[in-house]
């Protein structure tokens, strides 16, 4: 093993060794958001990709339930003062989660200069140690290699980490009427010491309706 591998192997392994996984996926309509995007990229220069739009919705969503962005640490649950996002990002030999901190606090645009900064230094191998240390929650994102869904292992030192599929043109029905939709699978896979079922279930739902209503936060 690379010694990236072997840091990958022993994370994985002891996440799933200490974490009891378990996993919740939505279908979430993303047409009009990406309509929105769309728009907003050619009348005001807005320079934000589809995952950051997920990313900022996620930094909402968990500022409105805390409880995911927390930590089991022994017998005790701390919950993270920060809001700060691991987007997961695949290399040559490997994988690594460069963060972003203080997602809530960032705008679209402000968002879209630090991700595309991080990945492209994360590539490149020039990212310093405290730039993917310290998240609170992590982002996996194979949207865009063509997979539909999957589960991902959460990340230890932190509650859960959202998996990201791609956009599908789907049929479904809306008032009678059956229409064709863009429609993304994202599954959130937490820690069942802090997280309960119905817990990331509202956080799910809150999530596809900040996507689904983009007008509401934008």
């Amino acid at each position: 093993m690379s010694p990236m591998r072997k840091i990958i192997a022993k994370r994985m392994t002891e996440s799933v060794s200490t974490m009891p996984h378990f996993f919740v996926t939505v279908a979430v309509d993303m047409t009009d958001l990406m309509e929105f995007r769309k728009t907003a990229r050619r009348d005001d220069g807005l320079k934000a990709s589809v995952g950051d739009f997920i990313m900022k919705a996620c930094a909402l969503a968990l500022r409105a339930m805390p409880v995911v962005n927390s930590v089991c640490l022994g017998d005790t649950i701390v919950t993270r003062q920060h809001i700060n996002i691991g987007m997961a990002v695949a290399l040559d030999d490997g994988l690594i989660v460069p963060v972003v901190r203080d997602v809530d606090q960032l705008s679209l645009n402000e968002l879209a200069q630090r991700t595309k900064d991080l990945a492209e230094r994360a590539r490149a191998g020039k990212l310093s140690p405290d730039e993917f240390s310290g998240g609170t929650f992590t982002i996996s994102n194979m949207g865009m290699l063509g997979v539909d869904h999957f589960t991902a292992i959460i990340n230890p030192g932190e509650g859960a980490i959202l998996a990201v599929g791609a956009a599908v043109e789907t049929p479904v029905v809306r008032q009678g009427q059956i229409l064709v939709r863009s429609i993304m699978k994202m599954t959130l896979s937490s820690d069942h010491r802090i997280i309960d079922g119905a817990v990331a279930a509202q956080f799910l739902k809150k999530l596809k309706d900040l996507l689904e209503n983009i007008s509401t936060w934008q």
